[in-house]
């Protein structure tokens, strides 16, 4: 009986700390940010995997592109790069997991063409946070849902 009363004590006080905010917090892993993940932005869907050490994201699709699968990187600022696809385009790079987050790294935004500084914050389990600065303190905060 004395070893149910001190372990039932110690779920109780696990679960009141969660339930008060000070418990476990997301699983702060490197590896949480990998997978599919819905962005506000014209519904796009960007897969997130291992490059080497770093993150890469990948544009999949969005309403543009699902009009036109063969859509350009037309807004590009390099016009070398103009006829690229945006399908499977590569817009996330460079980040580098320090302290809870991914940071150091760059998005490329298809829509004006510039590539900002980014880091990637969980927010919860299927949540995560990224930060899009040209320079700070002018910087854009998303909420993008995982997807798978």
């Amino acid at each position: 009986m004395h070893f149910l009363k001190r372990h039932k004590w110690a779920l109780v006080s696990a679960a009141s700390l969660t339930v008060l905010g000070i418990g476990p917090a997301v699983a702060a892993d490197a590896n949480t940010v990998l997978g599919t993940w819905h962005t506000p932005t014209k519904n796009g869907i960007v897969e997130i995997a291992r490059c080497g050490a770093s993150i890469c994201g990948r544009l999949m699709t969005s309403d543009h592109i699902k009009t036109n699968p063969d859509l350009k990187d037309t807004a590009n600022k390099d016009t070398a790069q103009r006829g690229r696809r945006l399908k499977g385009m590569q817009i996330l790079g460079g980040f580098a997991y320090d302290k809870n987050q991914w940071a150091g790294g760059t998005i490329y935004n298809p829509d004006d063409g510039g590539t900002y500084k980014a880091t990637i914050t969980m927010a919860g389990a299927d949540t995560l946070k990224l930060k899009g600065c040209i320079v700070w303190p002018l910087c854009k905060t998303q909420t993008w849902t995982r997807v798978r």
